[in-house]
């Protein structure tokens, strides 16, 4: 069974530690929840992998776990068939022991657009809402940060984190919680917080952007990429069905618009740092993730335009600053 005492220990002398008066319940009904179904199975992979620490690691340019050489042709096969019952693998590229995880997403290129723009890492306790198998997390941490939560309510994604945490080492500072962002209690604590893919899901944005809040210290900043498009500060797209064969596409501001949402939440210094169209390069199926992919959710006539009609995905950047406190703004 995956464990977070490692957490509970790490945060009980930290500014997060009130958290764990709420923490270890809402964790144990999620495993309680999950007793059933394909966690076990995956819980089965987490038990086998019994490796040596890499004797090279990078997560400054990379997630690259050994050089290859470290493991024999027998280990490395058997490490690569239990990885791939963790399918699919959608962030990433992770290089492990000489086997490469080709994920949907170059979620690498992402964070090259991003990085420059962001304040230092350098021992920074960061918040990644949204993690995903948690890629990102690794390269804030190689980035400086002195502890990394993320939180994403998917058991397959936490299982894809904590086995590259076993093949890494598992007491780093680094944790992913199956939670979502409404579970969270208030905890103005983090110095930065990252939604990057999130926004655009959630039914109320602008309750979203009021939860992230919550979650920075006076001072600290978010770090927010969502998909945008094209108009002025009054332009939202709401699709009428689906985005992109997507169900649970809500709401898609115009730049301006969001800008001018982060502002309304009280945050400062709203800057809009990078615009990407996304390409198929970027997202695309590999032989880790056999599903359908960007190409096929595009307009096959013309890939300017999803399959239902609307604006090829285009994705921002927003880096903005927590001015006051929830108190404050009432």
């Amino acid at each position: 069974m995956i464990s977070f005492s490692s957490f509970y220990r790490q945060i009980a002398d930290t500014q997060l530690q009130h958290w764990l008066e709420s923490l270890p319940a809402i964790l144990g009904e999620w495993q309680r929840q999950h007793k059933h179904g394909n966690l076990p199975k995956w819980e089965k992979v987490l038990a086998k992998l019994h490796y040596p620490a890499p004797e090279f690691l990078d997560l400054k340019d990379s997630v690259t776990i050994g050089d290859g050489q470290q493991l024999d042709s027998g280990q490395t096969e058997k490490l690569e068939n239990l990885l791939r019952i963790l399918q699919p693998w959608r962030k990433g590229p992770f290089h492990v022991h000489g086997i490469h995880i080709d994920t949907e997403w170059r979620s690498d290129w992402k964070w090259d657009r991003v990085a420059p723009h962001i304040s230092p890492l350098t021992n920074r306790t960061v918040l990644d809402v949204g993690c995903g198998s948690g890629y990102h997390m690794w390269r804030m941490l190689g980035a400086g940060a002195k502890r990394v939560v993320g939180i994403d309510p998917s058991a397959l994604f936490l299982c894809q984190f904590e086995a590259i945490k076993r093949l890494i080492d598992t007491e780093l500072p680094v944790h992913l919680l199956p939670l979502g962002i409404e579970e969270l209690p208030p905890l103005d604590a983090f110095d930065t917080v990252f939604s990057m893919g999130v926004l655009y899901h959630r039914r109320s944005p602008i309750d979203h952007l009021l939860q992230l809040r919550d979650q920075l210290r006076m001072g600290g900043e978010l770090v927010l990429e969502t998909l945008v498009v094209d108009g002025d500060k009054d332009t939202v797209l709401v699709p009428q069905d689906r985005y992109g064969k997507m169900n649970n596409v809500w709401f898609l501001p115009s730049i301006d618009a969001l800008k001018l949402w982060l502002e309304k939440c009280d945050f400062t210094d709203v800057r809009c740092v990078n615009v990407d169209v996304t390409s198929l390069a970027e997202q695309r199926s590999t032989p880790w993730m056999q599903n359908e992919s960007l190409v096929d959710y595009l307009d096959p006539k013309d890939i300017n335009l999803t399959v239902e009609g609307y604006p090829a995905p285009k994705r921002a950047t927003f880096i903005a600053v927590k001015n006051r406190s929830p108190q404050d703004a009432d």
